[in-house]
């Protein structure tokens, strides 16, 4: 069973500061000052009084880098599946637009010593097919729930990123795998931040910057992605679970989506879990273990409240208390899957 005391919150325990909100980066932290206009629940600006009056369609990463450069205010748009979102609703008028379905390289993927390097333009869609899902598992699942077909032939893994919407499937899965960007700056320039620094708001985008690619490394070992869907919208994650294990490193990695600004890493359930398995045997665990992951998982990313006064403990409301549930069954179940 998990150590006697109380787990460490999710929210204390990840690798990175999760009390920051994930920053768009349709805007540079510079452009945001500048502009003083707060941040909408899309993360795009909700305060722009023009409408799109020039489109811009390069052909290379480089000539976009270069357009964006020379029109701060532009909003790069691949898919365009969360920019029209706010631009039907009113949130959003961009005075530019620069366009990125035309460049071909980052449409695609290639092997790199060990590692997937994805082009931030590829769709849901591609990356739901099986050649795909046997290159990266967890991810393809992740692409193949990004809601219905029209939403998943459009939506790109950069704009899924770039967003940083709690709900974005992609995103626990990346954090799991600990992938990082690759970032094209002006001049050629080419710079590397983990995932979970720019969504949680450690790093941001500078001006002229666009995510080129996503560095992933090859585990070559299970994964999974599950989710549980709400009321919240079609295919939208109340909450969503990706495990994967790394035989090398002797070691289980566990992201929770959905329920906070940006995934959770339970990093003391993660090293408790992988000391139990018998990384040279079966790698199995008693059902026991298994459940006991789940409640290590859950109440690391959805605390107990704060005693009170008298030292009380209150309950938690009904509503959290269902979602802490759900995220113990998910986490149960992935565990399970990837171990079966």
């Amino acid at each position: 069973m998990p150590p006697s005391g109380p787990p460490r919150s999710g929210l204390a325990r990840m690798c990175q500061s999760c009390h920051v909100r994930p920053v768009s980066t349709y805007r540079t932290a510079t452009q945001a000052d500048q502009q003083g206009q707060r941040e909408g629940a899309a993360g795009l600006t909700t305060h722009a009084p023009q409408t799109a009056q020039a489109v811009t369609l390069p052909g290379s990463l480089d000539e976009a880098v270069a357009a964006l450069a020379a029109m701060p205010w532009a909003v790069p748009v691949a898919g365009g599946t969360d920019l029209m979102t706010a631009v039907n609703s009113g949130q959003l008028r961009p005075a530019a637009l620069v366009g990125l379905g035309r460049i071909s390289e980052i449409r695609g993927w290639q092997y790199q010593d060990g590692h997937a390097l994805l082009g931030a333009g590829l769709t849901h869609a591609r990356m739901g097919r099986p050649d795909f899902a046997a290159l990266i598992p967890a991810l393809a699942a992740a692409a193949r729930a990004a809601g219905p077909p029209q939403i998943r032939n459009a939506g790109t893994l950069g704009g899924n990123i770039a967003t940083a919407a709690p709900t974005g499937d992609a995103l626990p899965v990346l954090a799991a795998l600990e992938a990082t960007l690759v970032i094209a700056g002006p001049d050629g320039a080419r710079r590397e931040m983990p995932v979970s620094h720019l969504l949680a708001g450690m790093e941001m985008l500078r001006p002229g910057e666009l995510i080129g690619f996503v560095r992933v490394p090859l585990l070559h070992a299970p994964q999974v992605f599950l989710k549980a869907t709400g009321r919240t919208g079609p295919g939208r994650a109340a909450a969503s679970v990706a495990l994967v294990l790394d035989p090398a490193r002797r070691g289980v990695r566990c992201a929770v989506g959905a329920i906070a600004p940006m995934p959770l890493r339970p990093l003391d359930a993660e090293a408790w879990v992988a000391g139990l398995i018998d990384w040279d045997g079966e790698r199995t665990l008693v059902p026991e273990a298994l459940q006991a992951f789940g409640e290590y998982v859950a109440a690391a990313c959805i605390p107990d409240p704060a005693p009170e006064v008298d030292g009380s403990v209150p309950p938690l409301p009904p509503a959290v208390l269902h979602l802490r549930r759900t995220v113990a069954a998910l986490a149960r179940r992935a565990l399970g899957r990837a171990l079966s």
